[in-house]
């Protein structure tokens, strides 16, 4: 895991520049730098030594001297791709994963990219052809930016990097900002800055001169709804699932220093916790959080699996006050305005890896995405059955059943539930049903925008942007698979594995690893029918069958318990910091330009006032802080809105 820069094209002190931006990254690699330049490219590397500890430094040049690398990430099955390329007379000279790329380059192209099982993004100089090839992999794990100035492009693993370029400027993309405030991420390759882009997961785009292409190398994918469904023997798949599981985990395992794992309490950390513990070398190191309000803490089921596992455990309390404290150095990793404080105490867990002297984790995520376990799920599902008897007051009541951990619910009448989620309110052919009750609630917190920022946006709407870019094939498809598909395509890379992974455990130099997001194991559960993963209101079922006999019961069989943190409140009443209160006065909120200073005046005196904040005020009040946050930190010459395109 490292940080990689670099430019193609003509540059003036191209090596003072590359210092200068890998600088900017040198968070992500404290290990080590490296810099190549030549007169039509250049690459600089901050590197993380995991793998290859003495051999593998970067950037890295073949044998030939026309092939050069850097590279962020890991290859877990380069040891297997390795012995392959051997066997067909290449000689290596390291040991590590980094010259496996080079060699599979040099015989396929960009074909090598099918055989790569990873998290990985890379830059690679063919000097042969003068060509350069960026690439991601499949699910968006690892980071990947670039931006053009003065007929040049630059890219870089961190947005910050490239604004050491002169010439590229930190400025608000309006769209983007109201894609974030109603999807919770922009939509590829749109990022929170203007004229700054990211490759999108799964893609490699090829830059020579005069010529820039990208191109899709994978793609997630599912069955139509009337195709010949595979024989469902819930033993077998379960069977199958479990060894697919357990060699992603053996696979992530593979490291030069030790690899300890994230274990939140829930099944999916805990089910990676317990495989990981049957197969390391030494006795496996566990990290959790833990929080003071009991809607919010699982240290319970933590210990208890920690204790089952015999694992080294280690804990670091989250409060309010350690949100707050943490959050402008959240906003400044993430490089984007956010809507949860949920990434804070990630930030604060990888911290604390980092002082038990570990570089690498396994984490559960992608699970709720592969096998259906998040409440959107279940919630579209109990829609679709009320929709198809709206005066039914006997269906409603299903919706007590979605979120055990909100106690409120259960008191309400069963015409309020159907009302609060929208059953009925919108048509089951939209292509995106599962999702708009949510981007409904969210968008709620568009109303404290500016007019001029709603004149820069010229009614744009961000939900129809995602509608027009689902593949032709997602018509087809079973409903469970499509809001999979909204889930893994948009907001896990957009949200999930960026602010709340990549950014927040790179923070501390901390690799994550997923073993959840093997693209084998992904292919294999979107070919499961959907009954498999969601039956009937019992998420994740096949997930379960399969950790059968690993867990202790009161683990393996729990529900699921989203993780959340704790909101507004975080940041008022007393003890409130001085950022805060500067961020969000009359004046900072004019100057800069995106929201009405009055209604955010309204809305800071609200959450004050009141103990318990809704949802929307929640997520208005954290995006507005943390887009003060982001003008603050990044743009602070120069806050006009540009017109939207």
């Amino acid at each position: 895991m490292c940080g990689f820069v670099g430019y193609f094209g003509p540059v003036r002190d191209a090596e003072p520049l590359l210092e200068s931006m890998t600088a900017a990254i040198a968070h992500r690699g404290p290990d080590a730098r490296g810099f190549f330049v030549s007169p039509e490219a250049g690459l600089g590397h901050a590197r993380l030594s995991i793998v290859g500890l003495e051999d593998g430094h970067q950037p890295m040049t073949d044998e030939t001297g026309g092939l050069t690398l850097a590279f962020n990430g890991e290859i877990f099955n380069y040891a297997e791709l390795r012995e392959d390329l051997r066997a067909r007379g290449r000689r290596f000279r390291t040991e590590g994963d980094t010259e496996v790329i080079l060699h599979l380059y040099d015989e396929m192209g960009e074909d090598c990219l099918s055989l790569l099982n990873g998290d990985f993004a890379f830059a690679l100089w063919d000097g042969r052809r003068r060509r350069m090839m960026l690439a991601r992999d499949r699910m968006g794990v690892r980071p990947l930016f670039h931006a053009s100035s003065g007929g040049t492009l630059y890219f870089a693993s961190e947005i910050k990097a490239l604004l050491r370029v002169p010439g590229i400027s930190a400025r608000i993309d309006p769209i983007s900002l109201d894609q974030i405030f109603t999807l919770w991420a922009p939509l590829a390759p749109r990022t929170a800055f203007a004229d700054i882009q990211e490759l999108e997961p799964g893609c490699f785009m090829s830059l020579e001169r005069g010529r820039t292409a990208a191109r899709r190398y994978w793609s997630l994918d599912f069955p139509p709804c009337d195709a010949p469904a595979p024989v469902a023997d819930e033993t077998e798949a379960a069977a199958e699932i479990k060894a697919l599981l357990a060699d992603a985990v053996r696979l992530r395992l593979r490291a030069d220093v030790p690899v300890g794992a994230y274990l939140s309490g829930g099944l999916d950390s805990s089910l990676v916790s317990a495989l990981a513990a049957g197969m390391a070398p030494r006795k496996l190191d566990t990290f959790s959080v833990t929080f003071d309000s009991a809607e919010h803490d699982e240290s319970a089921f933590q210990a208890q699996m920690a204790a089952a596992l015999g694992t080294r455990h280690h804990t670091v309390a989250c409060g309010p006050g350690d949100i707050a404290r943490d959050f402008p150095e959240v906003i400044r990793f993430a490089e984007r305005p956010i809507l949860r404080t949920a990434p804070a105490p990630l930030f604060r867990l990888s911290g604390l890896v980092r002082e038990a002297g570990l570089k690498v984790v396994l984490t559960g995520e992608g699970a709720d995405e592969v096998f259906a376990g998040y409440d959107i799920f279940k919630e579209a599902r109990v829609r679709r059955f009320c929709a198809r008897q709206p005066g039914s007051n006997i269906r409603a009541h299903l919706f007590r059943k979605l979120y055990p951990y909100l106690p409120g619910l259960k008191k309400q009448s069963a015409q309020y539930l159907a009302a609060f989620f929208g059953a009925g309110d919108t048509a089951p052919d939209d292509p995106l049903y599962s999702h708009r009750p949510r981007f409904r609630t969210t968008a709620a917190a568009k109303l404290f925008f500016s007019d001029d920022l709603r004149s820069a946006l010229k009614g744009y709407d961000a939900a129809e942007e995602m509608a027009a870019r689902l593949p032709p094939a997602f018509a087809a498809w079973h409903p469970l698979h499509q809001a999979q598909y909204l889930e893994s395509r948009f907001l896990l890379p957009g949200y999930i594995l960026s602010s709340q992974g990549d950014r927040m455990a790179m923070a501390h130099g901390v690799e994550g690893r997923f073993p959840f997001l093997d693209h084998r194991l992904i292919e294999l559960a979107a070919r499961l029918p959907p009954e498999t993963k969601l039956k009937g209101l019992r998420e994740k079922h096949i997930l379960r069958e399969a950790a059968a006999g690993l867990l202790p019961p009161a683990i393996g069989q729990r529900p699921k318990q989203p993780y959340r943190a704790p909101e507004s409140r975080s940041f008022t009443g007393p003890g409130e910091h001085e950022y805060v209160r500067e961020c969000l006065s009359e004046r900072s909120i004019a100057e800069g330009g995106l929201f009405n200073p009055t209604s955010v005046a309204r809305l800071h005196a609200k959450c004050r006032a009141q103990p318990v904040t809704g949802y929307r005020d929640n997520t208005a009040f954290v995006g507005i802080l943390s887009t003060q946050l982001w003008q603050r930190t990044f743009a602070r010459q120069g806050r006009s809105i540009d017109r939207a395109a």
